[in-house]
């Protein structure tokens, strides 16, 4: 069982930075963010790839960074000039199965963090 916790959401205006970071409690795997506001489907928002590169969803490309620390299986999501359209809840995710390269949607992920919450005001 892999314990995946998030912390560095919060609330700042249309423009503003936030950094969330997510610590694995032992080797995770396939690791991502996720987000999702009421009503809809949880997005990616940036998968890591087997290779080590990320694949993020058009809206935050350019925007957004994700980064891990190899060795301590911590993933961290560097949020640059937010919009309120980026208000959400934000998850880590994990899943250890061998996959030929890792998943891209939340069904194949097996393990979640708790959630932070995402608020950017205009």
């Amino acid at each position: 069982q892999v314990h995946l916790v998030e912390s560095g959401g919060g609330s700042v205006q249309s423009g503003g930075t936030l950094r969330l970071s997510c610590e694995a409690s032992e080797y995770a795997g396939c690791m991502a963010w996720f987000r999702q506001v009421p009503g809809k489907e949880r997005e990616g928002v940036g998968i890591v790839t087997r290779g080590g590169g990320v694949i993020y969803t058009d809206s935050v490309k350019g925007r957004f960074a994700i980064s891990e620390v190899n060795g301590k299986d911590t993933l961290y999501l560097q949020m640059n000039n937010l919009q309120p359209e980026d208000t959400a809840i934000y998850y880590c995710a994990a899943d250890r199965r061998i996959w030929t390269d890792c998943p891209t949607t939340a069904r194949d992920y097996k393990y979640w963090g708790q959630g932070t919450q995402v608020t950017i005001s205009s």
